[in-house]
């Protein structure tokens, strides 16, 4: 963009809270951990969230505020030998230095536990990003003592004020003159992706010469399409790839499936990252249409681990298959989607006195577990009651899908429930 070279993404960067976008339920007005942060005294924490949502500028943002030494590496070109410099010199400087851990899922066991020590001592405060699941990257005994903090993808909102910063900087640096007549193509590549969305729009403008650029849907599609980089497992691509193979298996397109399946394997991404997402695919896509899905996805995950490539290749290509050739459904997806929301709508609803524990006598005695039917003892194991909080009884949050095992499930289910869930 510049004579500097500096990436509009690194020069964007915003160095306090309230310059920070999203993540308002951390570090919003009397956030979390805006608390945490504000009063000088934070735990051990993981970031974890989809690339671009502010974990590495959350973590220079923190070190900042509290002013302690800050040493930075990433799991991808970092071993043993470097935490362990960085523990010595926080041990001589006795400040309880800040750790940032950039990528900490790409860290094997033993580099992750070079860790505990120092972190348990205090000698470091560790802060990991991750766009992994931690419980399924991060050793237990690690874990277990850090505050995990999960990021969302930014808002439209965010996108937008992001958008417009970017704007003047860009017409600053060149001296031209911007229009942004139409958004929805450049919001669309970002998928919630700070990172992706500036770069696009630096893209854009440096593509289309001139003191004067408007740019629409059409110029940015041109423009990205023309200039996709090659898939790069520890880049953006990687998320565009693992994005078009979940997409081509939920479309029930196995060739499509298949592919992209290669192009990931042919770049040498991590088989457990492929099996991870099948794994989930299987409930989210699939469920109780063919239950038989999360079965094989889940021996998938567990035979990878012990056959590794080539051969393993084999074993993801017969559960991509088996996965984009299933009958589909969403239901199970949809079900806890909407009970989620009524909780977080409706709060802790009190359980129901009667299919409450009642493991001591002043608990009987007001009335825990009274009138609790057993289902056992009843014809076919089964007897109306209610077990949901009053406030909410009736509520529907499962509707089978429209497939034959679950047509099956909802026959059996109006049977037994009759009109109260409508099935």
């Amino acid at each position: 963009m510049s004579s500097s070279n500096i990436p509009l993404a690194e020069i964007l960067r915003p160095n306090t809270l309230d310059e920070y976008l999203g993540q308002q339920h951390l570090v919003g007005k009397s956030a979390i951990l805006r608390k945490s942060i504000e009063s000088g005294n934070i735990p051990s924490l993981i970031l974890w969230g989809s690339p671009g949502v502010g974990k590495t500028t959350l973590a220079f943002i923190i070190s900042k505020q509290l002013s302690r030494p800050f040493y930075s590496l990433s799991a991808i070109n970092s071993g043993v030998k470097d935490v362990r410099e960085v523990i010595e010199k926080a041990k001589s400087d006795n400040s309880n230095a800040i750790l940032f851990i950039d990528e900490i899922h790409r860290f094997s066991k033993s580099q992750q536990d070079s860790l505990l020590g120092a972190v348990e001592k205090g000698i470091v405060t560790l802060i990991g990003a991750s766009t992994e699941n931690p419980s399924f990257e991060v050793i237990a005994p690690l874990l277990s003592r850090c505050q995990v903090y999960i990021l969302k993808p930014l808002e439209v909102e965010d996108l937008l004020k992001l958008l417009e910063k970017a704007k003047q900087k860009l017409e600053e640096a060149l001296s031209i003159s911007i229009t942004i007549e139409e958004t929805e193509a450049l919001l669309r590549i970002s998928g919630g992706d700070a990172r992706k969305l500036l770069n696009a729009i630096e893209l854009v403008v440096i593509a289309e010469k001139g003191e004067k650029i408007s740019i629409n849907n059409e110029m940015v599609l041109n423009v990205i399409q023309q200039n996709l980089a090659l898939y790069d497992k520890k880049g953006e691509m990687h998320y565009d790839i693992i994005s078009a193979f979940i997409k081509s298996m939920r479309g029930s397109d196995p060739n499509a499936a298949v592919y992209w399946l290669a192009r990931m394997i042919s770049a040498g991404e991590d088989p457990k990252f492929i099996a991870r997402r099948m794994l989930i695919f299987a409930s989210e896509d699939i469920g109780n249409a063919n239950p038989n899905a999360l079965l094989l996805a889940n021996n998938c995950f567990q035979a990878i681990d012990v056959i590794g490539y080539p051969e393993c290749q084999l074993i993801l290509s017969q559960t991509a298959l088996y996965l984009a050739t299933s009958v589909k459904s969403n239901a199970s997806c949809i079900a806890i989607n909407k009970a989620m929301a009524m909780v977080e709508a409706e709060g802790n609803l009190p359980v129901p006195l009667h299919i409450r524990n009642a493991p001591t006598k002043l608990m009987k005695n007001i009335g825990y577990g009274k009138d609790y039917k057993y289902a056992h003892n009843y014809e076919n194991n089964f007897v109306i009651q209610e077990f949901l909080p009053d406030k909410i009884s009736g509520s529907t949050f499962y509707v089978p899908g429209n497939n034959s095992k679950e047509n099956e499930i909802r026959i059996k289910l109006k049977n037994m429930w009759k009109d109260k869930y409508k099935y």
